[in-house]
């Protein structure tokens, strides 16, 4: 999922679900898989670096742990 290269992590993500919303402009429900890909790469990103990683298409860890939390995925 994160990959060692010179865009920011996590950045194949975010630009699928920018196509997807661009695509699905009035129905941003059928997103909703690449928006959980793109917090799950996060989330894996912020593992992996204790929490000290950057990346422009993350939001901060909390945020991403708390999104997860909601919608019912796993945050441990």
């Amino acid at each position: 999922m994160v990959k060692e290269s010179s865009e920011p992590a996590c950045q194949a993500e975010a630009c699928a679900l920018q196509s997807c919303l661009n695509k699905n402009t009035y129905s941003p429900d059928k997103c909703d898989e690449h928006l959980r890909k793109l917090y799950r790469c996060c989330q894996t990103m912020y593992k992996q670096t204790d929490g000290k990683g950057e990346s422009t298409a993350c939001p901060m860890p909390n945020i991403v742990q708390r999104w997860l939390k909601n919608h019912g995925e796993s945050v441990s």
